[in-house]
């Protein structure tokens, strides 16, 4: 019988339980004498442990079964909970997610964890366990952890039969790499120049679309000595660590045999787990009927994908209301007009359940970030504690897939820049430990997320000979900065105040990818600085990112709209208002001298009407910074929906989309943030 039914609820369930363990593993390390906390991790465990077996991942269960032993230690008080052993036990369930991840990639779930099980067993003897560092560790021994087909298997006999030899390559990627279909490239550069690749997991495909997260498998059959290998793999930039193991042929044949026969134990388990599953619905149909009179809150799990097929068709339904509203004006007719209205009403209700579907709370994104400060303040041998405010604040998923990243490099820049060693905050007056709050609100039509430390804050002076040394700002204007404007300059390109690169805080990459990543999302980014008492990082994101409001104007004879999310105000000058400064034209605007850019000029639209004596501007602003956009008329604001412009058209100056009008005409987004400089 076809496991694959029940493959997506055990992928689920076993990230939950996961996630359950690591956060208790934290609380447990601040309470170690609390045993109702490794209670808990051992249900979470137990539970993997035993669905894991069911579903015929030996090695998950395998790996969660002597974790389970070393907690057993614990809550019969045989072992004590130290941070060393908790460094094990983490690494243990490092390797679970590693597992889990591959398959829900389509991958088999196997790993190589011989090392951490060791310890592991230490810990359970009672010993203190002993590591290798990466430097150190020898060329691993043969271990299968891929299985192969048999056209596969038959390829790998008769390269073994030529003289070639076969290996299975494990390439670890850096946590902080930000190409990593780029690394990917490189790394298989050297494998097709070394020999040939027979297969890869996860495939070819997901590695080029970076769907993995920082490990990826590879078996190749060579000439070259895998020593060799692994010093040209490990050559490659940002690749973090490469296991190199010679497949054992005898080995395989025996595994060959073994998978023929699990996959026969497999079809028996699924029958008893269909068996199990009838009873229970058998006994939950006598509960539903003993209680069907009682109020529940009643949840379903949904696929993601079948939730974007919705709001596809919701964005079909909003471009056509957006017609009917216009052939409705035009005709004039009370009983159209009437029934419009109501469809936009009821479409209204229906586009706020839909986005409200969609929506995540940030806390999917927040869970992993404590284990990650662990760890950085134990690299750095700071002492550090994370509060997290507001997890449950939502956004739509699509925001949320992509701010993981930019969170992780603020948090780890607040950790290795912002908070001191803890006998200089001693030095200081402040305690040892230092805080940094993780807090996420609602706002109007925006969520925003603040990162705030009590470290040591900005140092303006040490900021601004920086960006003089780089040639982004010169002495003569740096003296005219605000606080505010010193603070902006950090998220220029290439740009970093770390007095010695590390890993930790990006090696010296800076904060423009967090910066451009977020404008990407429509959101916008701040930092609120003292010397000595801490920073505060503050992102600005959209709910949604798929229909927005915006100000639809003409120039010319086309039609462009501008996010609502940017416009401060707009207004109407006269020609004589427009001055000059810096061979820049600009207006004063309630006392601030805002530049102008006329978007004819900036889009090219060919002139068909003479300019007029009064022009219609449109203020919009990118953090502190303003521009009046100069257009030749307001049409009005209208919800639409934002569309992309496809692969070919990826490189448009200031054009983030496009939307359908009503009357069937295309109207290009302005991106304001790309027009603001």
């Amino acid at each position: 019988m076809d496991m694959n039914q029940y493959l997506e609820i055990f992928i689920d369930e076993s990230k939950e339980h996961l996630q359950t363990i690591n956060e208790q593993l934290l609380e447990l390390e601040k309470n170690p004498n609390d045993l109702s906390i490794v209670n808990e991790i051992f249900r979470s465990a137990h539970t993997l442990k035993g669905m894991s077996a069911t579903m015929g991942f030996e090695d998950l269960a395998n790996l969660t079964h002597q974790m389970e032993n070393v907690l057993d230690g614990i809550r019969n008080h045989k072992i004590q909970v130290i941070p060393e052993l908790l460094d094990v036990v983490f690494a243990a369930v490092d390797d679970l997610e590693a597992m889990v991840n591959s398959i829900a990639e389509g991958g088999d779930g196997k790993r190589d964890v011989r090392e951490v099980v060791q310890q592991l067993k230490q810990i359970e003897q009672g010993e203190l366990p002993t590591t290798q560092t990466k430097q150190e560790t020898a060329p691993a021994a043969s271990v299968l952890t891929q299985t192969y087909g048999e056209f596969e298997y038959n390829i790998l006999q008769e390269s073994k039969e030529q003289g070639f030899n076969a290996y299975e390559i494990r390439v670890k990627l850096r946590a902080d790499c930000l190409l990593k279909a780029a690394r990917v490239f490189m790394v298989f550069e050297v494998l097709n120049e070394a020999g040939e690749v027979i297969k890869s997991n996860p495939s070819v495909e997901l590695l080029e679309e970076e769907q993995f997260d920082q490990e990826f498998l590879v078996t190749l059959v060579t000439k070259e000595p895998g020593e060799q290998l692994q010093q040209r793999i490990s050559k490659v930039s940002e690749v973090e660590e490469v296991v190199v193991a010679p497949i054992d042929m005898e080995q395989l044949k025996i595994a060959q045999e073994q998978a023929e026969q699990a996959a026969v134990l497999q079809e028996e388990v699924a029958a008893t787990i269909v068996a199990e599953k009838e009873e229970q619905k058998e006994e939950s149909k006598e509960k539903e009927a003993t209680h069907k009179n009682a109020t529940t809150n009643k949840t379903i799990r949904v696929n993601i994908e079948r939730l974007d097929i919705l709001m596809n068709l919701f964005e079909e339904l909003v471009i056509d209301r957006g017609r009917l509203e216009q052939i409705s004006r035009e005709l004039n007719h009370p009983e159209l007009h009437e029934t419009v209205e109501r469809m936009s009403r009821i479409s209204s209700d229906l586009q706020n359940i839909i986005l409200n579907m969609r929506m995540v709370p940030v806390e999917t994104v927040f869970n992993r970030f404590p284990r990650m400060v662990r760890q950085l303040a134990r690299d750095l041998g700071k002492k550090i504690n994370l509060e997290i405010i507001g997890a449950e604040t939502e956004l739509d998923r699509t925001v949320i897939d992509e701010i993981g990243d930019p969170l992780v490099h603020l948090l780890r820049n607040a950790i290795d820049h912002g908070i001191e060693m803890p006998e200089v905050r001693r030095a200081k007056g402040k305690p040892e430990e230092g805080t940094v709050k993780l807090k996420a609100y609602h706002s109007g039509n925006h969520v925003f997320i603040e990162i705030e430390d009590d470290g040591a804050g900005i140092n303006r002076e040490k900021v601004l000979q920086k960006a003089i040394n780089k040639g982004i700002i010169s002495k003569q204007n740096a003296a005219n900065l605000t606080d505010k404007q010193v603070y902006e300059l950090i998220f220029a390109s290439g740009f970093s105040t770390a007095d010695k690169i590390s890993d930790i805080s990006g090696r010296g990459v800076g904060l423009d990818v967090v910066k451009s990543t977020i404008e990407s999302l429509g959101g916008s980014v701040t930092i609120d600085s003292e010397e000595g008492i801490g920073s505060t990082f503050s992102i600005q994101l959209p709910l949604t990112l798929s229909i927005i409001s915006v100000m639809l104007v003409e120039i010319q004879n086309e039609k462009y709209a501008i996010p609502l999310s940017s416009i401060i105000e707009t207004a109407i000058i006269r020609k004589e208002d427009i001055l000059h400064a810096h061979h820049q034209k600009v207006i004063d605007f309630r006392g601030k001298v805002v530049p102008l850019l006329f978007l004819k000029d900036v889009f090219e639209i060919p002139s068909v009407k003479e300019e007029e004596d009064f022009f219609s501007i449109v203020i919009v602003r990118k953090g502190e910074k303003m521009a009046g956009l100069v257009v030749d008329s307001f049409i009005g604001q209208q919800e639409v929906v934002l569309k992309s412009l496809g692969n070919y058209l990826t490189s448009v100056f200031a054009i983030s989309g496009a939307t359908i009008l009503g009357d069937g005409q295309v109207a290009l987004i302005v991106d304001c943030n790309a027009l603001i400089k």
